[in-house]
């Protein structure tokens, strides 16, 4: 009997372990299972959440861009047609002290002059008439205040040079004479 176990509570201890039900490997194995899945789960959220955000990083991207090339775009422009401005004045110069010359040439400057008003209009900077106009001073520089009787304080009375573009998007103001007040 010295083989025999000698603590009767442990033995009735180990009697109830044994009698109850078998401990299996599938019994185990379900926490771990369900440790693993929740793991995997959180990665998928993680990786989930990876992909939305480098999908909304390349949407803004892609509009970042499109923004950059479309002010690209309309500041080349600009510099297209700033490029056009002295040819402009000279032709303007040139008609003023033409008068004395044949018809011929008159008319070919005038035809130049139409030519490049038409190449500046399509560019979007047309030629602004800015006569009897009040002064903005956001698309016109005062070169002279004169006092005028026949016209308002602030009408431009005189064109000194013209201004091109729109009021969205001038490219160069006019100079202008402007009435003053007496």
């Amino acid at each position: 009997m010295t083989d025999q176990v000698r603590d009767p509570a442990a033995a009735a201890a180990g009697t109830a372990a044994a009698s109850g039900p078998p401990e299996s490997a599938a019994d185990g194995a379900a926490p771990q299972a369900r440790d693993e899945t929740a793991e995997l789960r959180a990665q998928l959220a993680q990786s989930d959440e990876r992909y939305r955000r480098a999908v909304a990083d390349y949407d803004n991207l892609r509009k970042r861009m499109a923004r950059d090339v479309h002010r690209e775009r309309e500041d080349e422009r600009a510099r297209v047609a700033a490029r056009w401005l002295p040819v402009l004045d000279n032709l303007e110069l040139a008609l003023q002290h033409a008068t004395a010359d044949p018809a011929s040439i008159m008319s070919g400057l005038e035809a130049v002059r139409q030519q490049a008003l038409a190449v500046l209009a399509d560019l979007g900077y047309p030629l602004r008439d800015d006569l009897n106009e009040p002064f903005d001073p956001s698309r016109h520089d005062a070169v002279a205040a004169l006092p005028a009787t026949d016209a308002a304080p602030g009408t431009i009375l005189q064109v000194v040079r013209p201004g091109y573009g729109t009021d969205e998007r001038p490219l160069r103001p006019a100079a202008v004479v402007v009435a003053k007040g007496s």
